[in-house]
């Protein structure tokens, strides 16, 4: 560790004097030796560092939406040149440079915190065994010697013997009962945060290795923090737990305001979207416009919670524009199917009317009712007289032969119309 506290030497001055300026102000509050002054300057340091990281944080997920969506390509060249490893890293290399994708934008912030984190350590470490390390002189050694939270010193750690911790002025079951709690709750945050991530803010209809991965890190980062936590200090347990609830909190932010295409919170919020836009009847902030021109330049190629969004809006009467702009719509209402295509349902278009049918004397006579629309029937009769029809030509003899030509009448069993000559029985 000494080595490691070397490598980060660099930043301990200024974490320490960070941690100084804040104790100075808590100290005036709740007192210059009392943990809430060192704890908070703790939590401060902390809050300090992830509102710097908030770059990186936005970083992260274009980085892991990105990777989402290069996960069946992925898949497509590992199953291509599985027998091929250098091919099939070259590949993956060259799909990483024309999507513009890097695998490691994913850990910039736990990378970028590292060294704060190592900084921090090396401070609390170096209180513990009363060394003054940075700005912290003498004076300040002994008031953070003598801060406790909850009963435990801040440089106290779980796997410290009685005797180390009776030096700090405290037991061994305080500093162990308070340090178990504290590693419970960094660890169930830790799980909750992944799982949150895992079950809410993940593509449901693409399933990829890259599903399976985050997966089993929502089961090994909790264990992990239970096994390395036990050699943490009080001071570092603080950190830990202040930057996992703030990871916490700012990914449920994320995901319900910017969730993953496909994903059940992207449901969610287009449903909430959807019925706060109804209710206006437009969408009211450059956001909102945001999305729905994203939505609508997507065109058949819309999920099926975009699908959904659209319909809704289609069936309350509005029309999403291509600029991100909602208005109201009298034409035809036009619902999008699950694979994409088109279909109408009628909308303001008016129904055909049917007409009224009539009796059979009625339509004999041709006497049609005040208001009635005329009868319309399908066979058109001409509008001439029988007398100017021409007659028939009558064969000879003034009647019908029988046999000869059609029959008016068909016999009784026979079709009507010409028949077709028997042909001789064989004897």
């Amino acid at each position: 560790m000494d080595t490691i506290a070397s490598l980060f030497s660099f930043i301990t001055t200024p974490v320490s004097w960070v941690i100084v300026q804040f104790h100075s102000v808590y100290g005036k509050i709740f007192g210059a030796d009392t943990g809430w002054a060192w704890g908070l300057s703790i939590v401060s340091l902390v809050i300090l560092i992830r509102i710097c990281l908030i770059p990186l944080f936005v970083k992260q997920i274009k980085a892991t939406r990105a990777m989402q969506t290069l996960q069946p390509e992925m898949k497509k060249i590992q199953e291509r040149y599985k027998n091929d490893k250098q091919r099939q890293s070259e590949e993956m290399m060259k799909l990483y440079k024309e999507s513009g994708t890097n695998p490691l934008s994913s850990c910039l912030p736990i990378l970028a915190q590292s060294p704060f984190f190592f900084a921090l350590y090396h401070v609390l470490n170096g209180i513990a065994t009363g060394k003054t390390i940075g700005v912290i002189d003498d004076q300040l050694l002994a008031s953070a010697r003598q801060a406790h939270i909850f009963g435990a010193p801040l440089a106290a750690k779980f796997t410290d013997s009685a005797d180390k911790v009776a030096q700090l002025g405290a037991t061994l079951t305080d500093v162990r009962v308070v340090t178990a709690i504290m590693i419970v709750l960094m660890s169930g945050s830790q799980f909750y945060t992944q799982r949150q991530l895992m079950t809410k803010n993940v593509d449901t209809t693409v399933k990829t290795p890259f599903m399976q991965q985050q997966k089993m890190l929502m089961y090994v980062f909790p264990v992990m923090f239970a096994v390395f936590g036990i050699n943490f200090p009080v001071g570092v347990l603080v950190y830990w737990l202040t930057t996992n609830v703030w990871t916490m909190g700012q990914q449920m932010y994320v995901i319900r305001n910017n969730p993953t295409p496909g994903s059940k919170a992207q449901a969610a919020y287009l449903e909430r979207l959807q019925k706060h836009v109804t209710h206006h009847g437009k969408t009211r902030s450059r956001r909102e416009k945001g999305i729905v021109k994203a939505i609508v330049s997507k065109g058949r190629d819309r999920n099926e919670f975009e699908r959904k969004f659209i319909n809704g809006l289609t069936k309350a009467g509005l029309a999403a524009q291509a600029d991100g702009a909602v208005v109201k719509s009298d034409s035809t209402t036009v619902v999008e199917t699950e694979d994409g295509t088109s279909t109408t349902t009628g909308g303001a278009v008016p129904k055909r009317q049917q007409p009224k049918r009539q009796s059979k004397s009625q339509r004999q006579s041709g006497v049609v009712k005040a208001g009635e629309p005329e009868p319309k029937t399908s066979l058109t009769k001409s509008d001439e007289p029988e007398d100017a029809k021409p007659a028939a030509a009558k064969p000879a003899g003034g009647g019908n032969k029988p046999g000869a030509g059609t029959r008016s009448k068909a016999q009784s069993g026979q079709r009507k119309g010409p028949q077709r000559p028997k042909s001789p029985s064989k004897k």
